[in-house]
């Protein structure tokens, strides 16, 4: 809400022609901060300047007692937040406000008031007023503290009249309560020297029972000493024993060991005799049966035809079967190399767990070992995977392709173990051909899969 027509000017003018060049008297500063909550309630938020926002939902007590100085130094500084208040000042108290703006102050209002309402409307001679508060507020002060002086000596005066009485009417109770007092001294006195009797009797029990005391823990500790050099001996032959024990052990243990010498010995003395016999009679080995000598197709033998027209292609999955049926087959996986092939356009996380999830069920129908190789390289972080059943899973380490650490596991086989290599890269294919290895594509090792799943 804007300040009624004519305020705003004559408060501009009075800033301007007149300033308070004293500190705001605290009684006066109160009742701004009043008239300054009070009319909180009558403004929006937007009427209100940014430092006072916050305190806009308070209630007018909590207002005056956290924003006070807020609010004091925002009617100050800030005349069209003074203008808004002044206006809410005239319409809740428009007859002091009338009074104060016509230069004409009643003279029974309370002069806090009429200064603290002076000071947010800025009539002219404001200050005056301001200041006349001051004063009449500090001789107010002054008269109440110099009433409240006379009062307190007053109640001093009578309290001397009465401690006076007092010690009169009490000298004579006071004797009597000393004498009673210097008797019941003697008395304590007697007390004292007999419980200062019965504590040198005390103490002398109490040397008694310490020297009692020291005795039985000198033959305890005696006793204690006996037992501990019973049981180091105790140790001593239980190590003793247990020597001995062990080295009947040892000793059972190397006869057994030359029996078993001495009857492979003469194991091997009859097999060389025998050799040597059949040597002497010229016997050749027994490589036939009288019944190899039928003329007939025994069952899984296949003629050359049988076998031409059984030969398989590359690229089917029914080889690949055949190479794992092999005994003690390896399977070496090129990872990324058969999941870019069969399912480039997957998350690299997905595309590993896929394909590991079909190698772990390929694993359980052919039982042969697999190892599936992926290259470090594309790692942005460490991989949190738990390998599925029957299927080993490496990558590659820093500054080692996929290819190297394939060919590296190739090496490490031994020589005439089958090893069958999935990659469709021709440099890796040559590689572990050269090895030893079966390469074989990963269009076949899919093909496979998609059976499995």
């Amino acid at each position: 809400m804007e300040p009624a027509s004519g305020a705003e000017p004559a408060d501009a003018a009075g800033d301007a022609a007149e300033v308070l060049d004293r500190p705001l008297p605290e009684g006066v500063r109160r009742r701004v901060v009043a008239l300054v909550s009070d009319a909180f309630g009558g403004l929006t938020v937007a009427d209100l300047p940014a430092q006072l926002r916050q305190y806009a939902r308070f209630t007018p007590t909590r207002r005056a007692k956290f924003a006070g100085n807020a609010m004091a130094a925002a009617v100050e500084t800030d005349g069209v937040f003074r203008g808004r208040v002044a206006e809410k000042l005239r319409e809740a108290q428009a007859d002091l406000a009338g009074a104060l703006e016509s230069g004409a102050p009643p003279a029974a209002a309370d002069p806090l008031d009429v200064a603290a309402a002076a000071y947010v409307l800025r009539p002219p001679g404001w200050v005056k007023l301001v200041a006349a508060a001051g004063e009449e507020a500090q001789r107010a002060d002054a008269e109440r503290a110099d009433e409240e002086n006379r009062r307190e000596l007053d109640r001093l005066r009578e309290e001397l009249s009465h401690v006076r009485e007092a010690q009169r009417s009490g000298g004579e109770q006071v004797r009597t309560e000393l004498e009673t007092s210097r008797k019941e001294a003697e008395s304590l006195h007697r007390k004292l020297r007999s419980a200062l009797s019965d504590v040198k009797r005390g103490e002398a029990a109490l040397r008694k029972v310490n020297a009692e005391v020291d005795g039985i823990r000198g033959e305890a500790a005696t006793r204690v000493a006996a037992a501990e050099s019973e049981t180091r001996r105790l140790k001593s032959r239980l190590a003793e024993v247990e020597t001995a024990l062990e080295t009947s052990r040892r000793a059972t243990r190397e006869g057994r060991s030359i029996e078993d010498m001495r009857l492979r010995l003469l194991l091997d003395t009859v097999l060389d005799a025998a050799a040597g016999l059949r040597r002497e009679l010229a016997l050749p080995p027994v490589s036939t049966r009288p019944a190899d000598t039928v003329d007939a197709v025994e069952p899984g033998r296949m003629t050359p035809k049988d076998i031409a027209a059984r030969a398989l292609s590359e690229t089917d999955p029914a080889l690949l079967d055949q190479l794992l049926a092999l005994p003690q087959a390896h399977l070496v996986v090129d990872g990324y190399n058969v999941t870019k092939t069969g399912y480039p356009t997957m998350p690299l996380e997905k595309q590993r767990l896929r394909l590991l999830g079909g190698l772990s069920m390929l694993a359980a129908q052919t039982g042969a070992e697999m190892t599936c190789v992926f290259d470090g390289a594309e790692l942005a972080a460490p991989v949190l995977l738990a390998p599925p059943r029957g299927v080993r899973v490496l990558f590659s380490k820093a500054g080692v392709t996929a290819d190297e650490l394939i060919r590296q596991l190739v090496r490490a086989e031994p020589t005439g173990r089958p090893v069958v290599v999935v990659s469709t890269d021709r440099e890796v294919a040559d590689g572990v051909a050269k090895a030893g290895a079966r390469p074989v594509t990963s269009a076949l090792l899919l093909k496979r899969l998609s059976r499995v799943s």
